[in-house]
C-alpha cells in the first residue's frame, strides 16, 4: 500500500470491526441458546401457524428469529473477513488487497441483511434490553464496516496507481 494513511486507516477499522464483531457474535449466541432452551414451553401455547414456524424465539416479536440469526451469521463471517484482512493489509500488495476489499464488501452486504431487520425488528417494538444491544451493534458495526471497505478499496487504488508509477504491473 502506497499511502500510509489508508493503511493505517484499515488497520484501524479492522481492529475495530473485529471487537464489534466478537460482541454481535456473543449477543446473538446467547440468544440463539436462550431461545432454543424457552421455546419448548411458549410454542405449546400458540396458535397452529405460529406453532410449526421454524423460527420462532419466545422473545422479543416476529421478526426476531430472523433478525438473530443473520446477524450470528454476520459476526461469524465479520469476524473471519477482519482477521484475514488484517494479514491481507499487513502484506500490503495489490492481489491481498484486492481479496481485502471483496471479502469486506461481502461481509458489509451481509451486515447490511442484519442492520435492514434489526431495523424491522425495532419498527415493530416489544424487544428486551439484551436484543436493543444487539440491534444497536448491528447498526453500529454496518457503518463502521462501511468505513472500512472505503478504506480498503481507497488503499487498493493506491497501491495499483503506485505499482503502475514504479513500472510494475
Amino acid at each position: 500500500m502506497a499511502s500510509g494513511v489508508s493503511k493505517s486507516a484499515a488497520l484501524i477499522l479492522l481492529l475495530l470491526n473485529l471487537g464489534l464483531y466478537f460482541i454481535v457474535t456473543i449477543i446473538a449466541s446467547w440468544a440463539v441458546n436462550h431461545g432454543i432452551e424457552r421455546s419448548r414451553e411458549t410454542v405449546s401455547v400458540l396458535s397452529l401457524p405460529a406453532r410449526i414456524f421454524p423460527i420462532y424465539f419466545p422473545f422479543g416479536n416476529l421478526a426476531t428469529g430472523f433478525f438473530v440469526i443473520f446477524s450470528l451469521l454476520a459476526g461469524v463471517v465479520g469476524m473471519a473477513t477482519s482477521i484475514t484482512g488484517l494479514n491481507n493489509v499487513l502484506q500490503g500488495d495489490v492481489p491481498n488487497l484486492n481479496a481485502a476489499a471483496a471479502s469486506s464488501l461481502i461481509t458489509w452486504s451481509l451486515t447490511l441483511l442484519a442492520m435492514g431487520l434489526a431495523c424491522k425488528e425495532i419498527d415493530l417494538g416489544w424487544t428486551d434490553s439484551n436484543l436493543r444491544t444487539l440491534e444497536v451493534m448491528t447498526i453500529i458495526v454496518s457503518a463502521t464496516q462501511l468505513f472500512c471497505t472505503g478504506s480498503l478499496h481507497a488503499g487498493v487504488e493506491d497501491a495499483a496507481a503506485w505499482q503502475t508509477s514504479q513500472g510494475r504491473y
